[in-house]
């Protein structure tokens, strides 16, 4: 379905729940490199619902808490490997795909969770559907949003040619930072200077990778966006785990997710997209829910990549308030 445009004049605040505080905070040893921050809000009785951030590498964050009416839902919250408040900072040693979805059901058996609704968007819908696609009985729904299966393709639109010509002007500065004679495989240039041994070309690589994405996150840019890719603890951990991850093909066959399908066809999916969404194009939703005959699809047609976007983020809250009214 198209959900009709809202009023220029809405407001965020009057879309979300309020702010919380989570009720425990805690870590999970996953390897012997390896520990996870992860977090409890909401109702400790309530209905579980795991919340999965993007990147990889992004982070929680407290804003998350808010798209759950905190009285049912019982909230969590993690950190994958290496970033946030997780340990050891912005490490690629052992930080892949299969080592994240063990996490989570690592996370499921440490908190006594027999089951739980996932939520994710960008490459939380990534990691979200791929945790699904090995752990179906454990997961009673999923709550997606921007829809990226890191596909070939997909990596080569955003990072490569693609967006480049909706956002040439940000695309310049990502471009420009690669010598012309490296710019035919950019995520491979930035990798070879992510992984540099030299703090500082880490660092002007990590910004200029982070700035990108920040730059074409929304529909309609928002003081300050742009401005995080100065946060270099942030953008270090962002820049160099994505990096890692999409040079690697995320460490799965290309078409993954589409493939395995078949196996999470019976989990109630709904998907919420962007019309606009240059970071993640709407293909891929349309192809997903095309693919899993109990899905719904809504897109939001004035809207872009990010949850915190008016449309996106009402579409997301009325998806866990129809779940919590149907328990």
């Amino acid at each position: 379905m198209t959900r009709p445009a809202l009023m220029p004049d809405s407001d965020l605040s009057k879309v979300l729940y309020p702010s919380i505080e989570p009720f425990a905070t805690d870590f999970l040893n996953v390897s012997s490199v390896h520990t996870i921050a992860f977090e409890q809000s909401g109702n400790p009785d309530g209905e579980p619902v795991l919340v999965i951030h993007g990147g990889p590498g992004g982070g929680s964050q407290p804003s998350y808490r808010q798209y759950f009416d905190p009285s049912f839902y019982h909230i969590i919250q993690f950190d994958q490997r290496g970033c946030g408040k997780s340990t050891p900072h912005a490490e690629l040693l052992e930080n892949n795909t299969m080592a994240s979805v063990s996490d989570i059901e690592k996370l499921r058996q440490h908190l006594g969770i027999e089951k739980w609704r996932v939520f994710g968007g960008s490459w939380g819908s990534t990691l979200s559907l791929i945790y699904a696609i090995h752990y179906p009985s454990r997961v009673s729904e999923l709550m997606l949003r921007g829809i990226f299966m890191c596909r070939k393709s997909e990596l080569n639109w955003f990072y490569q040619d693609g967006a480049s010509h909706i956002f040439a002007d940000a695309f310049s500065h990502y471009e420009n930072h690669i010598p012309p004679q490296e710019r035919g495989d950019l995520i491979s240039a930035y990798y070879k200077r992510l992984t540099s041994e030299d703090i500082e070309v880490q660092r002007a690589a990590a910004k200029q990778w982070t700035r990108w994405e920040m730059a074409t996150s929304h529909l309609i840019q928002k003081p300050g966006t742009i401005e995080k890719s100065e946060d270099l603890d942030f953008a270090i951990a962002f820049a160099r785990i994505e990096c890692h991850y999409f040079v690697n093909g995320i460490f799965l066959e290309d078409e993954f997710i589409l493939k395995n399908t078949d196996k999470i066809s019976q989990i109630p999916t709904s998907i919420v997209q962007g019309r606009y969404d240059v970071v993640c194009p709407m293909k891929s939703a349309w192809e997903l829910h095309q693919n899993l005959e109990n899905s719904r699809l809504a897109i939001i047609p004035d809207a872009g990549h990010s949850m915190s976007e008016v449309g996106i983020a009402e579409a997301l809250v009325s998806i866990t308030d129809a779940s919590r009214l149907q328990s």
